[in-house]
């Protein structure tokens, strides 16, 4: 979620050579089965938490639950390898940020968001030292971020609404793990990072504050599950037990939080108490709040904002549209 690697382009549309001229998939052009098809469903995943209740779904046996017999959660370390294997078809779907979908799109994938994962609302953010107190206040000061990343879109994204633009800054770019010990070493006094690096900086020099998080534009920075169109087509069924695997994890999770959180840490390779206030810091999305977002704020508001930062953080060249991109059949399928 968090990398957005722009060699990905040319990647994919060497991989959908054929493919983009193919029928637009939507569900809603027949019915959808409500028992999954047989076979296995590969879904794409990287270690972020954002992407938990698919492991807690896993843990508590609620893919088994909802008829699927084979759900194969394949990890990757990197944007550019699950974006590659989505682009080649070796899976059926994966989880990325909701900017990095329509780059896809642009790029000519076949694929369709099917379900709003979450959104970041204090888990990435501008963190500042002592001696700045606003989005003013960064003109002319170096600010360490991560070029190509959310970062860089949320950076950019408050720069414009505060009437200011990177020209007005002076860019440090680095790895986003590093760039609040950059800020706390005194290298840079502004710093654009993601939890958990946030609550270490915070940590470790109570100078240190949030200055402006994605939660400013809730949905800015947020998470989809992209299906591709042959999927869509071929096995609805599966891609409907699935939504309804998701929403049964998330009811588990917040029926048992502390439970939900450990396995989830587990899942991403870090210990719990490192990770509370980053899952603080993001809001899952359940099947009813899907029902409202897929055909409410997230296609009438929160679409056209993403495209907006995502081009003005030139990571999206092309336009791309909700009825292009979004399918809710799915979500109101789904009981």
């Amino acid at each position: 979620m968090r990398n957005l690697a722009g060699q990905f382009r040319a990647l994919m549309m060497a991989a959908v050579v054929g493919l983009a001229a193919a029928p637009v998939a939507h569900a809603a052009d027949a019915a959808i089965p409500t028992t999954p098809e047989a076979g296995p469903f590969k879904i794409g995943i990287e270690p972020w938490l954002g992407y938990g209740q698919w492991h807690v779904a896993d843990a508590k046996g609620l893919f088994k639950t909802n008829g699927l017999s084979d759900v194969q959660i394949v990890n990757f370390a990197e944007d550019k390898d699950i974006n590659a294997a989505l682009a080649s078809g070796q899976l059926d779907a994966a989880n990325i940020a909701t900017h990095t979908a329509m780059g896809m799109v642009a790029a000519g994938l076949p694929v369709k968001i099917v379900l709003l994962l979450d959104v970041s609302m204090t888990a990435d953010a501008i963190i500042a030292g002592k001696d700045v107190t606003s989005i003013a206040d960064l003109k002319g000061k170096q600010v360490a971020f991560e070029e190509g990343t959310t970062s860089d879109i949320l950076l950019k994204y408050a720069l414009a609404k505060n009437g200011m633009s990177i020209a007005d800054v002076q860019p440090v770019p680095m790895p986003a793990s590093d760039a609040g010990g950059a800020l706390i070493a005194g290298r840079v006094p502004v710093a654009v990072t993601y939890e958990p690096y946030l609550t270490v900086a915070m940590a470790q020099n109570k100078d240190v504050k949030l200055l402006f998080s994605a939660g400013e534009d809730p949905g800015l920075i947020s998470d989809v599950l992209v299906v591709r169109d042959e999927v869509i087509k071929s096995r609805p069924g599966q891609v409907l037990a699935m939504i309804k695997s998701w929403d049964a994890a998330l009811k588990d999770y917040n029926a048992d939080t502390p439970g939900g959180r450990a396995i989830i840490a587990k899942a991403v390779g870090s210990d719990v108490k490192d990770l509370n206030t980053a899952f603080d810091g993001v809001r899952y999305y359940s099947l009813a709040e899907n029902k409202t977002a897929l055909t409410g704020d997230f296609t009438t508001k929160t679409f056209a904002d993403v495209e907006a930062a995502a081009k003005n953080a030139k990571l999206l060249q092309a336009d791309v549209t909700p009825e292009q991109m979004i399918d809710p059949s799915f979500v109101k399928a789904a009981q």
